[in-house]
């Protein structure tokens, strides 16, 4: 679905002063104004930079070139990309040290394979999106995020019904298994997130050799060129992709296939019956 390319180097090139000093150089004005900071009701200043029509307009240029097809063209969101001008990540980014990473290393668990763009193309994506976000959170009526209440309306009896059943979810997981005690790992909204699109959920890759043995795994890396896992032994085993044949296993599938059959009651139910494996 994706190429990896080094997405798994975990070393981030962010560190250095060059994209931070565009970033801050960039924004020209910074406006104050007193609205909620988050969804839990809580007031306090929101402070948002205004960046050059210039800087936007490359970012929003590459954007459209590069990001489009998943988070749509006015970064809302699109058919297997999240809705950027809700996002915490956006939010919580300061000068690009998180949006950048995620651009730069991809997210391969996501299917978002990393990009490697210049510090200058980093700071033009960082301006378009923010812009995005501030236009979007400027605009009268609408919550923006979900209260703590939202997630408690659920019947925990009908959700373990549709976990057993319609939900087929005790094929993959087991409440006293890999999901005993989720609900205190996770909580509230990020509990919720976890359900729908599982987040950092490992790949099974079995590769064929050509003489026909075959090693399965938690895949490790992928690309054009190579693959490579973790065997039951924690051993790295790596071959060219033209070598052999391999077979990916991408343990969110099932979730994604869920996600056009849901009705609102099942999300409800079944996030009620997760929030009582503690």
């Amino acid at each position: 679905m994706t190429f990896l390319g080094s997405a798994w180097n975990t070393s981030v090139r962010l560190a250095g002063l060059s994209l931070v000093s565009i970033a801050v150089s960039s924004a020209q004005t910074t406006t104050q104004s007193a609205q909620p900071r988050s969804a839990g009701g809580r007031s306090g200043i929101v402070v948002r930079k205004s960046y050059p029509p210039a800087l936007v307009r490359s970012g929003s240029s590459l954007f459209q070139q590069n990001c489009s097809f998943c988070h749509g063209r006015d970064t809302g969101g699109g058919e297997s990309g999240p809705d950027l001008t809700r996002s915490e990540l956006v939010t919580q980014d300061v000068g690009g040290n998180k949006i950048g990473a995620v651009v730069r290393n991809g997210r391969p668990e996501k299917g978002m394979p990393r990009f490697d763009f210049s510090d200058q193309q980093i700071a033009g994506l960082l301006a378009f999106i923010h812009t995005q976000q501030n236009n979007a959170r400027a605009k009268k009526g609408g919550r923006k995020g979900v209260d703590v209440a939202d997630l408690q309306t659920g019947n925990a009896t009908a959700g373990k019904q549709f976990f057993d059943g319609a939900g087929g979810c005790v094929t993959c997981h087991s409440p006293t298994g890999d999901l005993g005690g989720i609900a205190s790992r996770y909580q509230d909204l990020k509990l919720e997130e976890q359900m729908l699109y599982p987040e950092n959920a490992k790949s099974k890759v079995t590769v064929t050799l050509a003489s026909g043995q075959t090693v399965t795994g938690t895949l490790e890396y992928l690309d054009e060129f190579t693959v490579g896992l973790f065997d039951p032994t924690g051993k790295y085993r790596s071959w060219r992709t033209g070598d052999v044949k391999y077979d990916v296993e991408d343990p969110a599938k099932a979730h994604v296939e869920l996600l056009s059959k849901y009705t609102d009651a099942d999300i409800h139910n079944l996030m009620a019956y997760l929030q009582t494996l503690r």
